[in-house]
């Protein structure tokens, strides 16, 4: 299985996108954290059949394990940055690559000819036993684990850094689910407190969220150039089939982060200009300077791109407005009925309760959406025109 093409490629798809232009040891992929979903898969069933837990259908083993080593396989390159460009989802790749005419289903098929499409009901969670879906997903699951400690350690930063020996001792299946034994409730407080930080501190990082944002821009303006019938001075299979939005399964798997790169760096020769001086700076980390404020309306936002445009600039590239969100933790309220964004705890009594019912640390972050307005714009081409800027957005953007 590791040995497949499809599998391989996760080695040339880095875990955390473009935050190796923030955080210079980020350079992980998603090959690895594969690998440490399914070892952190693989302790936790171990430790149910080593107890004898009777909730837990030992015929699944194998299954669990497959899909937690697979679920990530239809990550595109960096990751969700390009999903978003051209409206993408990895699951969705990765139940095709899996039932698809590959390798990696010609290994699952010698298992039994319909294990593909099991491990592929897994992956886009209609698989028949909720409890198998819950090791691979759901809010305190093999996945987060893994890249919680992975992009801790890789990142430099000590908030990733969860109890995981605790947690995973304290997991056990009841009823068809993966629950917490209530004594483990604060190593668990503690990873949702790791969670919320590493999302503030590492993913939503402002720098990571600028080099998001041209990479974006690059892909659209290479879209767009496509689509109006630009005559390409560089272009490479199966880059027109992306922008086309229509790549079939074998052409999907040829994209990974060398290809992108290579036709990034390039593009850094074409004569649009636009494209161009995006992935000059992409390539070379000449982001763009951000400003960040608390609010902002939408008449503000639009005199701020009629300013642009008046001055020379372009707008619809030259600008962005990132609000970035993310809720601690997402759950039901006490009555709803269970389901795969709660964490439940199993009390001496054999009673199941949702933990932002117990925990006053969790109750106090469920539901909360922070987030800080961030303008992005490139600092060298706005400095050019500043004299052709009104005095309030040259102020706004600090450039004053």
């Amino acid at each position: 299985m590791i040995n497949t093409p499809e599998f391989q490629r996760l080695r040339r798809v880095r875990q955390l996108g473009t935050s190796f232009l923030t955080f210079h040891g980020a350079e992980h992929s998603r090959f690895s954290h594969s690998l440490g979903v399914y070892e952190i898969t693989r302790k936790i069933i171990s430790q149910f059949e080593r107890r004898g837990y009777p909730d837990w259908p030992k015929e699944e083993r194998l299954l669990a394990l497959c899909a937690a080593l697979l679920h990530d396989l239809g990550h595109g390159p960096f990751s969700h940055s390009i999903e978003e460009a051209f409206q993408m989802n990895h699951e969705d790749w990765t139940c095709r690559i899996l039932v698809g005419d590959t390798c990696v289903n010609k290994v699952l098929r010698e298992v039994d000819p319909d294990f593909p499409d099991r491990v592929a009901s897994v992956i886009d969670k209609t698989y028949e036993k909720p409890i198998v879906i819950n090791l691979v997903t759901s809010p305190l699951d093999a996945d987060r684990m893994d890249y919680l400690l992975r992009d801790a350690y890789y990142t430099g930063v000590n908030y990733g850094t969860i109890d995981i020996d605790r947690i995973l001792r304290m997991l056990r299946p009841y009823r068809d689910r993966v629950v917490v034994k209530e004594s483990g409730m604060h190593a668990v407080e503690d990873y949702l407190m790791s969670r919320y930080q590493m999302y503030w501190q590492v993913y939503f990082h402002p720098v990571t969220r600028s080099s998001e944002i041209i990479l974006r821009q690059i892909f659209r303006r290479a879209k767009s150039l496509y689509e109006s019938a630009y005559s390409f001075e560089f272009m490479v299979e199966p880059l027109p089939a992306l922008f086309e939005g229509k790549p079939t399964v074998s052409q999907y798997l040829r994209l990974d982060e060398a290809l992108i790169q290579t036709a990034f760096l390039q593009w850094t020769l074409e004569p649009d200009e636009l494209l161009s001086d995006l992935c000059g700076r992409f390539m070379h980390r000449r982001l763009y300077k951000y400003v960040e404020i608390d609010t902002i309306d939408l008449e503000t936002i639009d005199g701020i791109r009629q300013a642009f445009l008046k001055a020379g600039l372009h707008p619809e590239y030259d600008l962005e407005i990132d609000f970035p969100t993310d809720l601690p933790y997402d759950e039901f309220h006490s009555g709803s009925p269970a389901s795969n964004k709660q964490i439940l705890l199993l009390d001496r009594h054999e009673q199941l309760r949702e933990i932002s019912e117990v925990s006053d640390i969790v109750r106090s972050i469920s539901g909360i959406h922070r987030g800080r307005y961030h303008l992005y714009y490139p600092e060298d081409k706005v400095k050019k025109v500043r004299d052709k800027l009104p005095a309030d957005v040259v102020s706004l953007l600090g450039q004053g």
